[in-house]
């Protein structure tokens, strides 16, 4: 008898993914509002990806202007496109700049809790 093998490569079927992301600003100043920010990611998305990038579908869901955080939400076919955005802005109101990706999940809920953040008494 003959043995064949079929690979099957599964997609996730989720029709969005999100990111926790944070803005790292060295040297202090103003501090973006929550429009300032969702510009900001429109704006990566048109210089690396031009128009189409910045036609991308992405949602601010929660942001935190304390800590500069994020949670972001992209149709799934987009995430590639707006990871590699984010990535590569180095520059905000000609001050440096740097997006860290911190978490990224097709579900929500995964980015409810952080297990590196995890204190056991």
């Amino acid at each position: 008898p003959v043995v064949t093998f079929e690979r099957r490569v599964l997609r996730s079927a989720a029709e969005h993914h999100y990111l926790r992301v944070r803005l790292e600003l060295p040297d202090g100043g103003a501090r973006p509002s929550v429009a300032q920010f969702k510009q900001l990611v429109v704006s990566a998305l048109r210089e690396l990806h031009g128009e189409v990038g910045a036609a991308l579908p992405v949602d601010v869901l929660v942001y935190e202007e304390k800590t500069l955080s994020a949670i972001l939400r992209v149709v799934s076919s987009g995430l590639v496109k707006l990871w590699s955005a984010l990535t590569l802005l180095g520059f905000y109101q000609n001050r440096r700049c740097a997006f860290r990706v911190l978490q990224a999940s097709p579900f929500l809920l995964a980015l409810s809790g952080n297990s590196r953040e995890l204190v056991l008494d």
